[in-house]
């Protein structure tokens, strides 16, 4: 989980589902999580991750994942060529926080 943006209207928090620690191995030597098969191969796992929204003005949020993280990500990538300004940020931000349903609820 990391923190990609935060300010006082929005914060954005890519999740990645399936990430694991370095360090974590199990005893053959293979990160923990990795499933073999009867056969002692690996068994191939959908790499999933999404992003989460949250508009601290309304106290709502959205978890995208598929298609609409895969749009996020590649306004993400826009924005690290070229450095939009806050408020464009917070206009893209604005945007998909018209999607958030959920209000924000502490874990």
């Amino acid at each position: 989980m990391n923190t990609l943006y935060d300010s006082e209207s929005f914060a954005v928090v890519h999740m990645e589902a399936n990430a694991l620690p370095e360090e974590a191995e199990t005893d053959n030597g293979l990160p923990s999580g990795i499933v073999l098969s009867t056969r002692g191969l690996p068994v191939p796992t959908l790499e999933r991750h999404g992003f989460e929204i949250v508009d601290k003005r309304s106290g709502k949020e959205v978890y995208l994942d598929g298609s609409w993280a895969e749009l996020f990500q590649q306004h993400i990538s826009a924005w690290r060529l070229n450095t939009p300004t806050q408020e464009e940020v917070e206009d893209t931000l604005e945007r998909y926080a018209e999607l958030a349903q959920n209000p924000v609820v502490i874990h």
